[in-house]
């Protein structure tokens, strides 16, 4: 039987609503996760801002787990 890949993901908003992220910066950011195994999947300008929104993902492993919180109340 074939083992099925969890993926886990990551979402992050860059820039603001007075400036976007320097190309430099954004690079920067995206060699470090990189380093750490995440790889881009999408990204988009989000509408009427100078704000950008990356995803990434990368395989769930033992070694790679992340923690996990509940929301209160939960």
């Amino acid at each position: 039987m074939t083992e099925v890949t969890q993926w886990e993901y990551r979402v992050r908003t860059f820039g603001s609503v007075w400036r976007g992220i320097k190309a430099e910066e954004l690079e920067q950011i995206l060699n470090e996760w990189g380093e750490e195994g995440w790889e881009v999947v999408s990204s988009y300008a989000i509408e009427n801002s100078n704000k950008v929104n990356i995803i990434a993902k990368r395989p769930l492993t033992d070694s790679v787990r992340r923690q996990r919180s509940m929301p209160r109340g939960w």
